[in-house]
């Protein structure tokens, strides 16, 4: 059933416009790169936040990388040819066919993506609507332009967020507690890198307006 989805995709890969077909081959790897650039965004946002904000914002990108490691950990495992070498009668894939041992299942572009994708809502709450569809499309494109078959995509999206969300789960209350101590610590490059956190609230600053309270009389014992 996914080598006749793999051959039916790239069928409509090769029916596509050519600019398609570029901006196919290109989102596949820049969509990477723009998951770096969110990274950063949001290690920065957080900066000025608590420090379990910026614990999460640190470990996205650490819980993508674990999700990579997973999936190339099981890619060794399972050693499935790549469809373009494999599936036979399928169109010509619209990328350079990966060379023999370079093995198919599960895509860790996928697993990057979908770690990316789950590891940055995390920290990142409403970027979810953009990480989401991005994972998505950087998947089918991996599909579209003929070097994974459907199930390899699927299971890399699965895999890399369960990946990531347990890496994170795991070393978020470490992490937040490095984090106090880099800002605490007075050393300017810790205490810049882990963010000046929130301010501190303002003191009280007594009111001298206000009218002097009445005294009540004293009572004589007697």
């Amino acid at each position: 059933m996914s080598q006749d989805l793999y051959r039916d995709i790239t069928d409509f890969a090769h029916d596509t416009p050519s600019w398609v077909q570029l901006l196919a081959e290109v989102w596949t790897e820049a969509g990477l790169l723009l998951f770096g650039v969110l990274f950063l965004v949001g290690w920065w946002r957080a900066r000025p936040a608590g420090s379990r904000a910026m614990a999460l914002a640190v470990l996205a990108p650490l819980g993508t990388a674990f999700g990579y490691v997973v999936s190339e950990l099981l890619k060794s495992l399972v050693d499935e040819e790549r469809p373009c070498r494999a599936v036979a009668g399928a169109a010509a894939s619209l990328v350079a066919c990966p060379p023999h041992g370079d093995w198919s299942f599960p895509s860790n572009h996928s697993a990057i993506a979908g770690a990316a994708a789950v590891a940055l809502a995390l920290a990142w709450r409403r970027i979810v609507w953009l990480t989401v569809p991005m994972a998505l499309l950087m998947a089918f494109s991996r599909v579209f332009v003929g070097v994974h078959y459907p199930h390899d995509v699927a299971a890399g999206l699965v895999l890399g967020a369960l990946a990531a969300v347990l890496f994170i789960k795991l070393l978020t209350g470490p992490t937040r507690a490095l984090t106090d101590a880099m800002r605490a610590s007075g050393s300017p490059a810790p205490a810049w890198l882990a963010g000046p956190g929130p301010a501190a609230p303002a003191p009280a600053v007594p009111d001298h307006t206000a009218p002097p309270r009445r005294r009540e009389p004293m009572h004589r014992r007697g």
